[in-house]
């Protein structure tokens, strides 16, 4: 370890936010070309390689700041999009949230904006927080989170917004009580080899769109993320660190169904321990 990673563990040993975006994967061509790499595989990964590369470009003025915000992004692999392109392309997501937090939402949406150079995202699928141990998923659960991915469709900030993993009594729930009501919902095959008729049929009632993913519970735990920090930083006390949530994008190509852009995007923060 040279000093790079010394000067990155400092710099996390004091701030009490970081935020990391991996920019566009499609650029990198140096993922380790594992087929398939679970998602939590390849996040992991992108997690290590943005972290050891930013370290390696610390500039002398940022260990003078010692900012509390920390910004770990790769310049070279951030790629916005161009406005004159904007039409032929979807920007959708998925973001998990890892605490009980609302307020992440709101920031998740415009750190992408903000990232990719729009003004607003076609689509973004929630997927739903961890509850607590002996806590069933339930309506409840999920309003004040709805509530705000509402209030980013109102502002124009998404198009349309869906869900991930609601069985058909839960879907069918927050179809009724919601007033933007979800446009899709995932369904992990790994649960089910079959889409649920009763889910199935639903969907096709009200319209909504039946897709299928491979992501398990919880993309990224904390105890994973405090893992990779230590092995890029040894000393940067990563047991403070919690991920608060994540965000994968895409950006595809609407007339060809091609990945132009793909990448993560989280923020964590830091509780000193006395």
């Amino acid at each position: 370890m040279g000093t790079e990673s010394g000067s990155g563990g400092v710099l996390l040993g004091r701030a009490r936010t970081l935020n990391l975006q991996t920019g566009n994967l499609m650029n990198w061509g140096r993922l380790r070309k594992k087929c398939p790499a679970t998602p939590s595989e390849e996040l992991r990964e992108c997690i290590q390689k943005t972290l050891n590369e930013w370290s390696s470009k610390i500039s002398p003025d940022l260990m003078q700041e010692m900012p509390e915000v920390l910004d770990c992004t790769l310049a070279q692999a951030i790629e916005k999009i161009n406005s004159e392109e904007r039409e032929e392309l979807k920007v959708s997501a998925k973001l998990f949230i890892a605490g009980s937090n609302t307020s992440s939402i709101r920031e998740a949406i415009s750190m992408t904006c903000s990232a990719l150079g729009v003004d607003q995202l076609d689509s973004v699928i929630i997927a739903p927080p961890p509850t607590e141990d002996g806590i069933n998923l339930s309506l409840e659960y999920l309003q004040p989170y709805w509530v705000e991915l509402e209030n980013l469709v109102q502002n124009k900030q998404i198009v349309a917004i869906g869900t991930s993993d609601l069985d058909k009594a839960l879907l069918e729930q927050l179809f009724l009580w919601a007033q933007v009501k979800p446009s899709s919902n995932q369904v992990n095959l790994a649960s089910c080899c079959v889409m649920p008729p009763d889910l199935t049929a639903f969907a096709k009632e009200f319209d909504i769109q039946l897709l299928t993913h491979n992501d398990p519970k919880e993309l990224l735990c904390e105890t994973s993320f405090q893992g990779t920090l230590q092995e890029s930083f040894p000393d940067c006390r990563a047991h403070e660190w919690s991920p608060l949530w994540l965000l994968r994008y895409s950006v595809i190509v609407k007339s060809r169904g091609i990945i132009k852009s793909k990448g993560y995007i989280l923020q964590a923060k830091r509780i000193p321990s006395s």
